[in-house]
């Protein structure tokens, strides 16, 4: 499985057998020009979309006419199973930003979990909706979502194999977010110098590694 970051929530991932998957698209330019990341050049099958706030939800700006995901429950694409796992946007179960949705699905044998803009540690009950996730895409900006210590006891809850942290602040984002090093400061860090990732089950690490990919827009 190929995975690139485009910058904000949004990643791409290429699968071995040609399916093309996207995640919570930005509008560029949006918010005032706060979101300043580019256009996404990339056209794929599936577009999830965890929450109708437009920094996550611009699938008009994409290429093609892909299958929208949003919302809880079991969707389908093809052989792709992905589950929609209801949570909030904020801590006060959606009374200030609304409700967010956790995406979970399996690509090349890796199971993936993008929290969205989580705004509160998972419940018990969403822990076990969530199960066992090999790679955790988790916001840590704070402000609109966890913060970088609530996103440190996330990770340590769902127990992922690799997690990557997004939704925070950098050149392209003028939102005031935490920046990552707030996330990753003590811990053990891959920063790569690039904005993509291949990763096989066979690559997987025993123990969690945090990576931090640089946004390829």
């Amino acid at each position: 499985m190929k995975l690139k970051w485009y910058g904000h929530a949004a990643f791409y991932f290429a699968a071995e057998k040609g399916l093309r998957l996207i995640t919570d698209p930005y509008e560029p330019g949006g918010f005032g020009g706060a979101i300043n990341y580019g256009p996404i050049p990339d056209q794929v099958d599936v577009v999830l979309v965890s929450h109708d706030h437009a920094d996550h939800n611009h699938v008009q700006g994409l290429l093609g006419k892909p299958q929208v995901i949003k919302g809880k429950g079991t969707h389908h694409y093809k052989d792709l199973e992905i589950r929609g796992i209801p949570a909030f946007h904020d801590e006060g179960k959606g009374s200030q930003r609304g409700e967010n949705t956790i995406f979970c699905f399996t690509l090349d044998e890796i199971k993936v979990g993008h929290l969205g803009d989580l705004g509160h540690i998972p419940t018990e009950e969403q822990l076990k909706q969530i199960g066992q996730v090999d790679l955790l895409l988790i916001p840590v900006g704070g402000v609109y979502t966890i913060d970088p210590d609530q996103a440190s006891k996330t990770v340590a809850k769902i127990q992922p194999k690799i997690a990557i942290p997004m939704h925070y602040k950098t050149a392209h984002c003028g939102f005031p977010l935490a920046s990552v090093e707030e996330f990753t400061k003590g811990k053990k860090v891959k920063t790569y110098q690039t904005s993509e990732l291949e990763i096989t089950r066979k690559d997987l690490p025993e123990n969690l590694e945090i990576i931090v990919l640089q946004p390829a827009l």
